[in-house]
């Protein structure tokens, strides 16, 4: 009796071998695939492990698993892993494709060409693990050690990277817990970064800290939503504007101008509002908000 995981290679083999799936398109994602053919977890991930190996597919990053090009050969896993780097950066790679809900130990292990009892020399748990990988991905955006002049330009600096970091990874911000701080270097030397950067202000601690994870919450909040979007592209194979384009006339004719005057105006006009435009104007108007709050325990209006 054949395996499920081998049934889906199969059905998705074929749609690769008929052109269905060109070179470059995306596969089913783990997702879509649990959804499509019934399955665990477990084994939609242990079927695009297959196709990885067999050289049909490869992850690209914030993107998911595209088919290869004919002829051509695709980025392969090691044959072994080395030590802890390597266990990191293939559970980022995975993570990165498919989101943490496809991560797994044993899908780690079949990229890496290891048992996956293996892994467990280099990491104790798989919630170190993702502390690891959250550690390795806030450090691909070091902070200045010759940070620039003033809270404000000092805090944008850190604002800035997280997002950036968020960005390259969109499970970073699912990772990132403001309730349960995980011990990372690299995420504890932002509120470092914060924190010194208002130091000669007239502040309790308490005030400081509550600043620093302030302005960690708000990119947070705001980042959290950059995976689900790529997700639902992935899924539905429509950009957010050919989205908005297919769906607007049913979302007007719901709006009832009497009800919602404002919020019609708005749905008339062409408004360009993206996670990027969202990200710029809050950050902007919560560092507006904290000059404000700040400049009565500033030492001197340079520091501003």
């Amino acid at each position: 009796m054949t395996a499920p995981y081998a049934r889906i290679v199969a059905d998705i083999r074929q749609r690769i071998e008929s052109g269905e799936l060109p070179p470059g398109s995306r596969v089913p994602s783990t997702r879509r695939i649990i959804a499509d053919y019934g399955v665990a977890m477990a084994t939609a991930s242990k079927a695009l492990s297959a196709l990885r190996q067999a050289g049909l597919v490869y992850p690209v990053p914030g993107v998911g698993t595209v088919v290869a090009a004919a002829g051509t050969v695709a980025p392969q896993r090691k044959a072994a892993a080395s030590g802890t780097d390597d266990v990191v950066r293939a559970a980022i790679g995975i993570a990165d494709a498919d989101g943490l809900a496809g991560l797994s130990m044993r899908r780690i292990a079949t990229d890496l060409g290891m048992a996956t009892m293996s892994l467990y020399r280099h990491v104790a748990s798989r919630d170190e693990l993702v502390v690891r990988m959250l550690d390795t991905a806030l450090g691909e955006y070091p902070l200045p050690a010759d940070p620039p002049d003033g809270w404000r330009a000092r805090t944008e600096v850190s604002a800035r990277a997280l997002w950036a970091a968020c960005q390259r990874h969109p499970w970073l911000a699912h990772a990132l817990s403001m309730t349960r701080p995980q011990a990372s270097p690299n995420g504890m030397a932002h509120t470092e970064f914060v924190l010194a950067a208002l130091d000669g202000h007239d502040l309790d601690l308490d005030t400081k800290m509550h600043v620093g994870v302030g302005v960690f919450v708000f990119v947070r909040g705001v980042a959290v939503n950059i995976e689900p979007e790529l997700r639902a592209v992935q899924d539905s194979g429509m950009s957010d504007e050919d989205w908005m384009t297919a769906h607007k006339p049913s979302m007007q004719a719901v709006v009832d101008r009497r009800r919602f005057p404002h919020l019609a105006a708005a749905m008339a006009d062409e408004i360009d509002m993206t996670l990027d435009s969202l990200f710029e104007f809050g950050l902007a108007r919560l560092l507006d908000g904290l000059d404000t709050f700040l400049t009565p325990h500033a030492p001197s209006t340079m520091d501003r």
